[in-house]
């Protein structure tokens, strides 16, 4: 297969966006724990407009019922590639990452200092490849030498190149554009790409002129799941570790509402987004949500001292990354099990 060159090293690319991911989460320290002023300790918490527990736990406030000592900041991001530069910058504590950002920032002679500690949700048909009806393709082979916009370094960029490679495309096969789901819709609409692999909301406004040629739910069938972690930083754990276990708790219940109270979440969900219950509904049918027990079971994340098989997807997801040249070197085994935090897991499921 033919090779992507040699990008610049992830440091030098993530330090030189750093200041616009700083600029995000502007009035924050860049420590945990109490404020200079003394006073209540503060949590941030980076998250994705984007159907998951995490809207339900910052709708419903758990985390400030839960911690009533800590001031909680909620940060929102655009990708994976954002949040890895606020970790470098010290400016997060927990965030939502996806599973290829995640093979990234663990990779290299300097990983970012987090670990994931719990599983959001697996990637199914809210992840997807859609092209232009007006191009007349058909079939994801079809677009050999098609302009195509994803967000690189997204659970969706991976996805991307697993679809090409199944249908036997190479990425030098296609021009691939590095877009954030926004400037994804606007080069849509103006003719600028053909084809784009992104998440929702953005999915289904391309879908309205567009046609599906696959999704991540295919591709993960196909050998190549991803996911939407969450990973808290070293900072956190070594500091505050009780917060780690409340904060897991507050994400366990969201999933059991997912379930309990459909209504509610679906409720939540639109009041987060700004969209309609009927759309927050359709959105969340897409996703596919794991219980609180099935998350630390050993077909997933699994509990302290046994990895689940989320083990062997981020290994060979960093695998894959190396054989197309998208990171120097991929992350063995054991550096991903180090990049676990599955110390208290059980608990908070129980």
């Amino acid at each position: 297969m033919t090779r992507l060159p040699h990008s610049p090293s992830r440091r030098l690319l993530l330090a030189g966006a750093l200041a616009a991911a700083s600029a995000a989460v502007t009035g924050c320290s860049s420590d945990t724990g109490t404020s200079p002023s003394g006073g209540a300790k503060r949590l941030r918490i980076g998250y994705f407009a984007f159907p998951s527990g995490d809207l339900l736990v910052k709708n419903k406030r758990l985390l400030e019922k839960a911690l009533p000592d800590h001031t909680i900041t909620w940060i929102k991001f655009d990708s994976g590639a954002g949040v890895n530069q606020a970790f470098l910058g010290r400016s997060l504590d927990i965030a939502a990452l996806g599973s290829s950002p995640f093979a990234r920032g663990v990779s290299g002679s300097s990983p970012i200092p987090y670990k994931v500690a719990w599983i959001l949700d697996v990637a199914g048909e809210n992840e997807a490849l859609v092209v232009r009806k007006d191009t007349g393709v058909s079939d994801v082979a079809g677009l050999k030498g098609r302009t195509i916009g994803t967000p690189f370094a997204s659970t969706s960029h991976y996805s991307l190149l697993a679809a090409l490679e199944i249908a036997g495309l190479e990425p030098a096969d296609v021009k691939l554009v590095d877009l954030q789901p926004q400037a994804v819709l606007a080069a849509w609409q103006r003719g600028d790409i053909d084809a784009a692999y992104v998440w929702l909301p953005t999915l289904d406004e391309l879908r309205r002129t567009g046609t599906q040629l696959t999704s991540s739910k295919e591709t993960g069938g196909a050998g190549r799941p991803t996911l939407d972690l969450a990973v808290v930083s070293d900072d956190l754990i070594a500091e505050d570790p009780g917060v780690i276990d409340a904060w897991r708790k507050a994400e366990a219940e969201a999933l059991r509402l997912l379930t309990s109270d459909p209504e509610g979440s679906v409720e939540a969900v639109a009041a987060e987004l700004g969209i309609s219950t009927a759309d927050a509904g359709a959105q969340l049918k897409q996703g596919v949500f794991l219980s609180p027990e099935q998350v630390a079971s050993a077909d997933w994340l699994g509990t302290d001292g046994r990895p689940g098989k989320l083990l062997t997807y981020v290994t060979d997801t960093g695998r894959f990354l190396a054989d197309q040249r998208q990171i120097d070197v991929a992350p063995s085994e054991d550096v991903v099990r180090k990049a676990f935090y599955l110390k208290g897991l059980s608990r908070a499921v129980a």
